[in-house]
């Protein structure tokens, strides 16, 4: 797994993290910002920082049945560590400010779920895919991204 000085050199390298003052659209205020966008327009480095989380995943959540993404920054963390971890990854988008499945996604009765962000900073985002989950009669397992504010 890559260390945390490891994975800030590789946001530093592909100007994904970012200093100065920055408002959160939580609210927050913030004297760093991470980018992910950045990050993910260089595969080649974002993949590393995604091995990495797919290890951390192997290690702490066991018979995962599905991935579950929030759109838009989910989608291609999600993806990579669907193909990484060979799950099946699936991803909800809002419409008319609600998230929701669509595209003929749909989440078995029974599954195991794991939502995987690029970045939760208050878990909104997060909350609503396990909403879904829930209504699906499917086990939400646990969240996993690259930045937890």
């Amino acid at each position: 797994m890559l260390s945390l000085k490891k994975s800030l050199n590789i946001l530093k390298k592909t100007d994904a993290l970012l200093d100065g003052h920055f408002v959160l659209s939580s609210g927050l205020h913030s004297p760093k910002y991470i980018q992910c966008a950045k990050l993910l327009s260089y595969p080649h480095l974002a993949q590393k920082i995604c091995l990495s989380l797919s290890k951390k995943i192997k290690k702490n959540y066991h018979n995962i049945d599905l991935i579950l993404s929030p759109a838009m920054g989910g989608i291609i963390i999600g993806f990579e560590i669907g193909r990484l971890l060979k799950k099946e990854t699936i991803f909800c988008e809002r419409v008319k400010g609600k998230f929701k499945l669509r595209r003929g996604f749909k989440i078995k009765k029974g599954s195991k779920v794991l939502i995987i962000e690029d970045v939760i900073t208050t878990g909104k985002s997060s909350l609503e895919c396990v909403k879904i989950i829930k209504k699906a009669k499917a086990k939400f397992v646990g969240f996993a991204c690259i930045i937890d504010r």
